[in-house]
């Protein structure tokens, strides 16, 4: 599945994520700049991602330990999730997210 990533730079990365796996696996995997620090268990919001161009709606809504990690979180904003919250299914393929500031 395909993940369109925009980096703190502005630029675009398109990259592959594993069915089954997280988009911040796949990001990170792909070398981008997120940190992840607690290896996706959703214990951090070091992940944190703008979802864009619609894609937010078609995602599961944020579980109640998602959102206390938000709540933490700098910049977020009405788009913001954890990229280890998010998974690559065919439901995601072309999935657009930009990495929130730190």
């Amino acid at each position: 599945m395909k993940i369109i990533a925009r980096d703190r730079k502005g630029r675009e990365h398109i990259i592959e994520g594993n069915d089954g796996w997280t988009v911040m696996e796949a990001l990170r995997d792909a070398g981008l700049p997120i940190t992840a620090e607690c290896g996706g268990a959703c214990a951090c919001a070091t992940c944190h991602v703008y979802v864009e161009d619609g894609w937010y709606e078609k995602l599961r809504a944020p579980s109640p330990e998602e959102t206390d990690m938000l709540d933490m979180a700098l910049a977020v904003e009405p788009n913001s999730r954890l990229s280890c919250q998010i998974l690559c299914t065919d439901q995601t393929d072309g999935i657009k997210v930009t990495l929130a500031l730190e």
